[in-house]
Order: structure tokens, then C-alpha cells, then sequence
């Protein structure tokens, strides 16, 4: 496979960018030669300051010499046999990863008959002043243009030490590649609950895509994410660096709850503060700049503040609207949206002309269409120690009166001790519990009022038994921090949802709230959708709003400082390496001494995965509106 093809050019490729980043390059890299290569002068004076909005993008010319076509026709023949004897003699395989990596890029080289790609005429070819000046202005994607090291070589500089440097430069542009394409850090470096399937990229494509096309520095852009929310974050970047040099803003200190009321009689009761001067500035409202009243011109304004940033409008200043007006302090801006940019990497570059964007910190679902807002809720997601995992999936089904298949965690975790405490807690909770002849305990809740998912529940198959639904604790949505769940993501307005995406998935059958409403009852109603709905589990703690506004929030899962933690520590070196992790059966059953609790179950069948998510049709199955299953072919866990 192309994946496998490429893995340990990983470990390989990315060592040695970074010990040419730290170590001069003298002499050859191979023990042949020891002609000089340096870094050009030329990259160097196209290295835009750490502030630009965008990474250089040299003069290229509308058509790019093929190699070999320079002033020295017979230095560049020497040149393609040293690239084909280093190549053919295993001697860069320490540089490439190994034999099979070395492979790919000597049979690319042998298609064009060792023609270089960087080099012409004893000099830099047009294509290689491109890459160089492109490489020299990546640090406006959060990536360190170092890590990219790409040498000169000098005048005079003998056929080996040319062809040396044209495999360096090759090194270093795949490097790069792969890095834009998969990311910088391996997710499996942050946490076991972040899933993706990454495409590593094959360096035939990679270089043949370069050797085809004449925009060089256009087609190094197109590896990073285009994503419009991408491109609009990686602006900011460059906004929050070129902050750094401003004066702070003067920042609103702590202090008691200001607020505005009246009295029973109608009479004002007004505070003083002296805060207050500086609250009317920062939000905009005239008057005399000594006033240290909060009156209420002021708190209609921190209202209306308040509705902006999706914080309850109250009127009233309390630690969490001073936090929000202040902001994040700018010297952290930039880091933030550095881990936010190289997340987005992980993510699918293909979204889904329809599909739902969930962010976890933001607290918020949106079905996009088209690549503008459908329709979008709240939302509560997982508490910090049962976090929402970090992943893209397919929604293919709704459940109307879900069963509440209690997940093996919960049973071991919370269900079994309270059992042991107080033998009817279970009970009282609605929950039914048997045991299978082989020590298996299940538990489950049947549809109802007092389902723990509510009435409605919406399936996206994946390993970690997670899914959205229904809740009878509405009251969590009015909490500005909705993190309570263990791991499931509740929706403020399930049958509106349900309804919304139904018009998308199924528009014909004319589906409303009211009509799913109509189906609630004892027994459980699949909505299987012709053609799955991806869906994608987010975690954008930096995104840009609606009105061009950067938004940073709360890094609820630590993951900004994990990440940030590795692109600055020592793992950096192995970063872009997947880690080995073990991989947690969430579906694994729990056993206990049989007979020990409830009674026989009485059942056999798939495993809880299948049971969970098996009622799913495949994608290219007919549309069954509104098919009734039984409840062993779908039962459901919350998490």
C-alpha cells in the first residue's frame, strides 16, 4: 500500500531535517566529496519576517526549464550518473528511511533518467529558487522553516556534491509534504481518543506533481489544508505574531459583580467603581471618562457583549465576562492557533458537500451546506476525564425511542459499586440488569421519559461507542461550560436536528419535528438514511466567527498544551512518528461470578458494537423511512 511505502521514510527523512537544522552542512553527506554547500543567500533574502500573512511566493516563470537543460550540459550528465550511482548504492538509504523509501525515490529519479529536479547548469534551477523561497515563509503555518534546511552549492562545486545536494533538497521537500498533509505531530502523541485515517503521501506523487506544473510555490501551498476555516485561521496567525510589537491593552482587573437594578420602588440602585471608566472604553460606550458609575447605558452594553460571545446576558460583570472582554493575552494567541492549524491537518480535506461540524470547546453543532451554516444548537460533550474523542465518522441512521444499552464502562465504573451499596439504586433509575450463564452482565434502560438518551438518538458508527442524542437534563444547556456527559454529545434540540437533517438526507418524506414527535412509543423506529452524512468531532479552541473575529476558548481537554508541549519539547524530533497505543475495547463485556446479579438474560447474538450500531444499511442501500427493529438488533450504550 502507499501508506506502507512510505512510514519509515517518517522516522528517517524527519531525524535528519532536524539535525541538518542544527548542524552546519560541510562536506558530503555521503563521505564523497567535500565540496561546500550552504544555505542559499537567495532563500534567505526571500524569508519573509515571522509577521507575514503568507509564505513568500517567488518570481517563477511561466515555464521552468526541464533539468538538464542549463549552460553546462555535460556538468549535468556527471551530475545524473552520481544521483544514479548514490541512489543504485544503497548509500542514501540512512538519508530516506531506508531501502524501500530509497526506492521510491530512485525509481521516480530512474523516470526521468536521473534528470535533477533542483539543479541545472552547476546552480539552482528556477523550480529550486522556488522551493526555497516557499520553504524560507512556511513559519506562516505555524511550521519552523529550519526543519526544511536546503543547501547552495557553490561555484565550482564537483558532480557529487551536486547530486548530494539535489537528494537533500528532495529530502526536505517530502518532509515538508508530509508534514502539510498528515501534520507536524501524529495525533497518537496527543491521546488515545483522537482518530483519523491519515493518507501519508508517496513521493513519486509529491515530486511528480512538482516536476509537472510550472507554479511551483502553488502547488507546495495546495498540501496544506484548504478548508476556508483553515485559511482564515492561519491569517490571524499572522495578526496575533505581528501584535507581539503593540502595546497591551490595559486589562480590566478582578473585582465584586457589578450590576444595575431598581429598587421595589422603581428607583435606581447604583454602584461605583472604578473600573467602570475603563469597561466604558473597552466596550465602546461614550461619556465622561471620570464616570464611575455603572449605570444603565453601561449594562445594556455589557448585554449586548455578552450576547456576541454566547455568554448568558445578564447585564451583570462577574470573572467570566472580564475574562471575555480582555481576551486571551496576546502573547499566548499565537500559540493557540498554532495548535489549532496543525489539528486541522488530522481532518478529512474533503468535509462533505453536507455534513455537521461539532466543536468540542465551543460547545456547539452546525450542519453545513455548501459551505454555509444550515443550522446549528448546543451542545453538552464529554467531562474532562470521559472526553469527547476527537474524530470524523458517517452518520447513517436515527433512533427514535432508544434503548439505553448501559456501555461496559459505566457498569464496571459506577453501576456495579452502586449496586453493591444500595441494591435498589438501579431500579429506582429505571434500569434493568441480567447475567448471562457465562458471568456477562448487561444493563439496559427501555425507551421512555426517562431514558437517559431522551427520545431520540443519532447514529455515526464508530469504535468509541459515542453518538449524539436526546436528554431529559435540559437544564445543562444553560451553563456557558456544557462539559458533563461521558462522552456522548447531548443536543439542546434533538428533534428540530433530526428534522434538519432528514430534509438533507431524506427530502422527500417531508419530515418535521412534530412528525417525529408523533412517533414517540414503546418501541424503537430506525430512520436509515440512503447516503451517510459525515460527521466531524472537532476541537477548535481558535476559530474565526461569522464577523471575521478571532474566538479562543477554554482548552477543556488540555490538548493545546499537549500538543504544544511536543512541537516545543524533545519529542519534536519523533513527532510526525506514530506512537504505539493500546487499543481499548470499548465493547469488551464485563463478568462477574455468575448468578451473582439479576437473572438470565436470555441472549446471544453480535457483539455490543453490532448490536449498537448493526441496524445501519450500507451506504448504497435503498431508503428504509421508517423501519421497526427489534431492540436486540440495536442497542445503545451512552457514554
Amino acid at each position: 500500500m502507499r501508506i506502507a511505502r512510505f512510514d519509515h521514510l517518517l522516522a528517517g527523512s524527519a531525524a535528519l531535517a532536524l539535525t541538518l537544522a542544527l548542524t552546519p552542512y560541510s562536506g558530503s553527506a555521503f563521505g564523497q566529496s567535500t565540496a561546500s554547500v550552504t544555505t542559499p543567500a537567495g532563500a534567505e533574502a526571500a524569508a519573509p519576517a515571522a509577521t507575514s500573512a503568507a509564505p513568500a511566493k517567488p518570481e517563477v516563470t511561466s515555464s521552468i526549464p526541464a533539468a538538464g537543460s542549463g549552460a553546462t550540459p555535460a556538468a549535468d550528465t556527471a551530475m545524473s550518473e552520481k544521483l544514479r550511482e548514490l541512489l543504485a548504492s544503497g548509500k542514501a538509504d540512512r538519508q530516506f528511511g531506508g531501502r524501500k523509501e530509497r526506492g521510491a525515490v530512485e525509481a521516480f529519479y530512474q523516470s526521468r533518467g536521473f534528470a535533477p529536479l533542483w539543479i541545472s547548469g552547476g546552480t539552482l534551477s528556477d523550480r529550486g529558487k522556488a522551493v526555497a523561497g516557499y520553504l524560507a515563509g512556511v513559519n506562516a503555518h505555524g511550521f519552523e522553516p529550519s526543519e526544511y534546511p536546503l543547501p547552495e552549492v557553490r561555484a565550482g562545486a564537483d558532480a557529487t556534491a551536486l547530486a548530494e545536494a539535489e537528494l537533500k533538497f528532495t529530502d526536505s521537500v517530502l518532509t515538508y509534504a508530509r508534514h502539510a498533509l498528515t501534520g507536524r505531530v501524529h495525533y497518537s502523541r496527543i491521546a488515545a481518543d483522537i482518530e483519523y485515517k491519515l493518507e501519508r503521501p508517496e513521493p513519486a506523487d509529491v515530486l511528480g506533481k512538482l516536476a509537472g506544473l510550472t507554479q511551483v510555490a502553488d502547488v507546495m501551498e495546495s498540501f496544506q489544508p484548504q478548508h476556508p476555516a483553515y485559511k482564515a485561521l492561519k491569517a490571524k496567525l499572522a495578526e496575533a505574531r505581528g501584535r507581539k510589537e503593540e502595546a497591551q491593552k490595559a486589562r480590566i482587573p478582578d473585582g465584586p459583580l457589578l450590576r444595575y437594578r431598581k429598587d421595589p420602588k422603581g428607583k435606581e440602585v447604583l454602584m461605583q467603581d472604578p473600573r467602570v471608566p475603563l469597561l466604558r472604553e473597552r466596550l465602546g460606550v461614550t461619556g465622561d471618562a471620570s464616570n464611575t458609575t455603572f449605570d444603565k447605558e453601561l449594562a445594556d452594553a455589557v448585554t449586548r457583549f455578552q450576547k456576541e460571545r454566547g455568554l448568558k446576558p445578564t447585564g451583570v460583570v462577574g470573572p467570566q465576562t472580564v475574562e471575555a472582554i480582555n481576551g486571551p493575552r496576546r502573547d499566548r494567541d499565537a500559540d493557540v492557533i498554532v495548535a489549532n492549524l496543525e489539528r486541522w491537518r488530522w481532518v478529512p480535506r474533503e468535509l462533505g458537500k453536507i455534513h455537521v461540524m461539532l466543536n468540542i470547546p465551543d460547545f456547539s453543532l452546525r450542519i453545513m451546506r455548501d459551505g454555509k451554516v444550515y443550522w446549528q444548537t448546543r451542545v453538552v460533550v464529554g467531562k474532562p476525564s470521559q472526553a469527547t474523542p476527537i474524530i470524523s465518522a458517517e452518520m447513517r441512521f436515527i433512533t427514535v425511542n432508544p434503548t439505553w444499552n448501559v456501555p461496559p464502562s459505566i457498569i464496571q465504573h459506577e453501576y456495579l459499586p452502586a449496586m453493591q451499596q444500595d441494591g435498589g439504586a438501579l431500579e429506582r433509575m429505571g434500569i434493568k440488569v441480567a447475567q448471562d450463564a457465562d458471568g456477562t452482565v448487561r444493563m439496559w434502560q427501555p425507551p421512555g421519559d426517562r431514558n437517559a438518551l431522551g427520545r431520540i438518538r443519532f447514529n455515526f458508527p464508530n469504535r468509541f461507542l459515542v453518538y449524539q442524542h436526546d436528554t431529559p437534563d435540559k437544564h445543562l444547556f444553560k451553563h456557558e461550560r456544557r462539559a458533563y456527559s461521558h462522552g456522548c454529545m447531548r443536543v439542546e434540540d434533538p428533534l428540530k436536528y433530526g428534522e434538519m437533517l432528514l430534509s438533507l438526507a431524506l427530502p422527500n418524506e417531508k419530515y418535521t419535528a412534530e412528525k417525529l414527535r408523533s412517533m414517540y412509543g414503546p418501541s424503537e423506529i430506525n430512520i436509515n438514511f440512503p447516503t451517510t452524512i459525515p460527521v466531524h468531532l472537532t476541537y477548535q479552541t481558535a476559530f474565526v466567527d461569522d464577523q471575521g473575529k478571532l474566538v479562543i476558548r477554554d482548552d477543556v481537554y488540555g490538548r493545546d498544551q499537549r500538543l504544544l508541549a511536543v512541537l516545543k519539547g524533545p519529542d519534536r524530533r519523533v513527532a510526525d512518528v506514530p506512537m504505539d497505543r493500546p487499543r481499548q475495547n470499548f465493547s469488551a463485556p464485563v463478568r462477574v461470578t455468575p448468578g451473582s446479579v439479576g437473572g438470565p438474560t436470555g441472549f446471544s447474538g453480535p457483539s455490543f458494537f453490532d448490536r449498537l450500531f448493526g441496524a445501519a444499511p450500507a451506504a448504497a442501500a435503498p431508503a428504509r423511512p421508517a423501519a421497526r427493529v427489534g431492540r436486540a438488533n440495536d442497542r445503545s450504550s451512552v457514554r
